[in-house]
């Protein structure tokens, strides 16, 4: 890559669509790395094409594609001009899984190409993408549209992300590649998903610029043994502290809850940042150094730098439905705004942190009443059926269709359904045939502390400002 020199301060990638386009390419222009979330962009595009594309942004995105016949069939599926009404639901986009499918594959690719492509337009800054490991079957072409449109970096959490460095590799040539997938029940056979660029898009193009990858871990041990070899290390790390918005890491060794019902960190938890920085590689601290002073902590320790998630989230660029973020932005000034460390609400096992805002399924009586199901699947996992073939299970699913593929009721106990519930954050959720409208889920980090000097309704330029300790001019 062409830049010398490494971001101080990193713009957080919050899913499903809180860290979008206009998130990015705002910090990005301040010199510093804007970050999208790639986490479900085909179910967005999808979505907001159903709107009508206000503003033309997705089309002039799809415009650039470098296969016009592929973003065309994207367009003819679910464009509607003059978006539809409010009442009509939106059309369901293919759902995940580990057999091959070229229009799921065309949806992802094209996705993820608008996403970063217009996050970088009008602007020399860095733009990175995120990921989560954790969601297998979207990676390969995920990565390969956001690589498409010239995306500088990829982050990957949740997750152990060792076989993506030689997934960059790969795609960046315009090789055929692939991941291994997970499968419960099956430790013997391997099962993978992957992408052949030049069969999808029918042509020969230029070698890629090859994203740098930065792992996000929550540990010195992990940082070390991804580190070991070639072919598993990164180009840095995200070290990220538990009070990080979204997923964290479970505690190490039996789970405990505190009186509270949330999971108890120690001493095992915290990372070395020292034994990180021996590693000898790049790293940024993330979780609670959003705050005044928490870049010159990071620095001290020998960080390059830090993540920065949460101000960035109830900034006016994010992409949270604007009610939403003013709400959030009330209850922090007023000192009411808890944020929870849920142990059960995320079917993908981890921690995850749930805002506690009336309305929204935090909220016990939003959660009950809301209807179980599971109808978008990021997060289910694939499994071997007694018959030895795949099937697919969500611990957000209704309890007895779970418990009739093999798992015990308890797992679903207090499961919500990320995927419907952070679509609906951004205003995208799923109306349904019978007038029930999908309640969103909130999600930020427990330190709040980053709102101390910033302005009552602040942005992206006054975070980053904020953060380095110097007023951005403009």
């Amino acid at each position: 890559m062409a830049e010398a020199k490494w971001p101080v301060l990193i713009q957080g990638g919050m899913g499903v669509g809180v860290s979008g386009w206009r998130l990015a390419r705002a910090v990005a222009a301040t010199g510093q790395l804007g970050v999208v979330s790639g986490t479900a962009l085909d179910a967005t595009l999808a979505r907001r094409l159903q709107q009508g594309d206000p503003g033309g942004h997705l089309r002039r995105a799809l415009a650039a594609f470098p296969a016009p016949e592929i973003a065309g069939r994207v367009l003819d599926r679910y464009f509607v001009a003059g978006g539809t009404g409010p009442d009509v639901p939106y059309r369901p986009v293919p759902r995940l899984g580990v057999r091959p499918g070229r229009a799921r594959d065309e949806l992802a690719v094209v996705a993820n190409f608008a996403e970063v492509f217009l996050a970088k337009e009008g602007h020399d800054g860095l733009i990175g993408v995120n990921y989560l490991e954790k969601i297998q079957l979207a990676t390969p072409a995920a990565v390969y549209g956001a690589m498409l449109a010239g995306v500088d970096y990829v982050l990957m959490g949740a997750g152990i992300p060792a076989e993506i460095p030689g997934l960059l590799d790969e795609l960046a040539a315009h090789r055929p590649a692939e991941i291994t997938v997970t499968v419960a029940g099956d430790g013997e056979a391997r099962h993978t998903v992957g992408l052949d660029p030049r069969a999808l898009l029918g042509r020969a193009l230029a070698p890629l610029p090859r994203p740098r990858l930065l792992a996000i871990v929550s540990s010195h041990v992990l940082a070390g043994y991804l580190a070991r070899s070639p072919r598993t290390r990164p180009d840095g790390f995200v070290l990220e502290s538990p009070v990080a918005g979204g997923h964290s890491a479970p505690p190490r060794g039996r789970m405990r809850l505190d009186a509270d019902g949330e999971p108890v960190y120690g001493p095992r938890d915290e990372a070395d940042t020292g034994k990180v920085a021996a590693i000898g590689l790049p790293f940024w601290l993330a979780g609670g150094y959003g705050a005044p002073g928490g870049l010159t902590r990071a620095l001290e320790v020998g960080a390059t730098g830090i993540q920065v998630g949460s101000a960035f989230a109830l900034c006016r660029e994010s992409g949270l439905d604007e009610d939403l973020r003013r709400r959030m932005l009330r209850r922090a000034a007023q000192g009411v705004l808890e944020v929870r460390n849920d142990p059960c609400a995320s079917p993908a096992g981890f921690p995850f942190k749930v805002a506690q805002v009336p309305g929204t399924l935090s909220d016990p009586e939003v959660y009950e009443e809301r209807p179980r199901l599971c109808d978008l699947g990021y997060l289910r996992t694939p499994y071997t059926k007694p018959d030895g073939g795949l099937g697919y299970r969500c611990p957000a699913e209704p309890v007895e269709v779970y418990v009739r593929k093999g798992r015990p009721a308890e797992e679903a106990a207090g499961r919500r359904c990320l995927c419907n519930g952070l679509l609906a954050a951004i205003g995208l959720g799923q109306r349904r045939p019978d007038g029930y409208e999908e309640p969103p889920l909130l999600t930020l980090g427990q330190d709040v502390g980053f709102l101390a000097g910033l302005p009552e309704d602040h942005s992206a330029a006054d975070v980053v400002a904020s953060v380095l300790g110097a007023r951005l001019p403009g």
